[in-house]
């Protein structure tokens, strides 16, 4: 007599493959549903009960689960009406089991608090779920090296990984996982045809901030760089030079790098402070250009008569300043949208949709840029 466990797992997986697992057999309040007569636990509905409750057969049921086309919006109603009314859950492994995919996307994260990483973070899960994907998450804050994350995920049983703002932790990263990768930033070798590198252009971004302070007359513009090992911070030092050598601008003396810390942009400013030719400052990001702003307050530099400051991802907090702080904004929801839609293309197997336009990056205009005043005669290099 075959074995009972094993018998059940097949059963299951023949008549309904995407039925209830033991921890969706649980109810809403957290107690698992008791046993039915004769000691056998009960399942919860399948994809039979949702179709005769939705008046559908179960093929349109599972077309509507796996977010299929060709269902019309009223049909598809119908059945999202009746999942959520027989809390119907359908189960991931035995789904994998089936269709060969997880309907999940891994992501490797830095983990950070910053606004930047983070408001990316959110925006790829919603941009993921609306796809009808679930997210998992590993990240590399504790030291981990973006390869051993990329094997955790592998190990969950994912369709495809985004790598969201990876950094050079001192070793090349080389990435031949057999499923598609997206990165959302430079520094990455990946599988040609089954990988792709997308993300808000950070050269061109430092370009356009830079550009908008020698429009308005100042001689060159003093950089607040940010942590070298993060490719984005080197993007941003990468496109002020370019701008600087397009316009035949000299190109000062970098402060020391910050870590995107207000305080690390607060012991640039000072040391810019004591310059008197320093009248324009592009800060990697808008906590290092607040700091600059409190520098140059303290030094009795005012903005932006004395000093114009901007800064890069226009934080909640930036229009609220004294003065509203000049920024580049990110959209975060078009890179993560562009992303998952390239990542959903790979992992089916179809040409990546076109780009849609519009850009994923905007200078704002604020208070804290303006016009140059007259400048005093160049100073020596800042000490580090």
């Amino acid at each position: 007599m075959p074995d009972p466990f094993i018998h059940g797992v097949i059963f299951d997986y023949v008549v309904d493959p995407l039925c209830h697992s033991r921890e969706q057999r649980m109810t809403t309040s957290g107690a698992e549903r008791p046993p039915a007569a004769g000691g056998r636990r009960r399942r919860g509905p399948g994809m039979t009960e949702v179709a005769r409750a939705a008046g559908v057969s179960q093929k349109t049921v599972s077309r509507v689960v796996n977010g299929e086309p060709h269902v019309s919006p009223e049909v598809r109603d119908r059945v999202l009406r009746a999942v959520r009314d027989l809390d119907y859950r359908p189960n991931t492994a035995a789904r994998a089991l089936l269709l060969g995919r997880y309907r999940r996307i891994g992501v490797v994260s830095l983990g950070s608090s910053l606004y930047g990483p983070s408001t990316l973070l959110i925006a790829l899960e919603r941009a993921m779920q609306r796809a009808g994907y679930s997210v998992a998450l590993a990240t590399t804050l504790e030291g981990q090296k973006v390869s051993a994350a990329v094997d955790a995920l592998l190990e969950q049983g994912v369709d495809g990984i985004v790598l969201s703002e990876p950094i050079d932790d001192g070793t090349p990263l080389r990435l031949s996982a057999e499923l598609p990768v997206v990165s959302l930033g430079e520094g990455v070798e990946l599988t040609p045809g089954t990988s792709a590198v997308v993300g808000a252009d950070g050269v061109a971004a430092a370009r356009l901030a830079t550009e908008h302070l020698l429009s308005l007359g100042h001689r060159t513009v003093w950089h607040l760089p940010g942590p070298q090992d993060w490719w984005a911070a080197r993007d941003r030092l990468r496109g002020w030079r370019e701008a600087l050598a397009a316009a035949g601008a000299p190109e000062p003396p970098l402060p020391s790098p910050g870590d995107w810390s207000p305080a690390s942009g607060y012991a640039a400013g000072r040391q810019l402070a004591e310059l008197s030719d320093v009248t324009a400052v592009f800060a990697a990001n808008d906590d290092m250009a607040i700091g600059a702003l409190r520098a140059f307050a303290d030094a009795g530099r005012a903005v932006p008569g004395d000093v114009s400051v901007i800064g890069y991802d226009d934080i909640p907090a930036a229009a609220y300043l004294f003065p509203p702080l000049t920024t580049v904004r990110q959209n975060f929801a078009a890179v993560a949208d562009r992303a998952v839609d390239v990542l959903i293309a790979l992992i089916e197997g179809r040409p990546a949709p076109a780009e849609q336009p519009g850009r994923a990056v905007e200078l704002i205009v604020r208070a804290s840029t303006g016009p140059v005043r007259d400048q005093g005669p160049a100073h020596p290099r800042p000490q580090p």
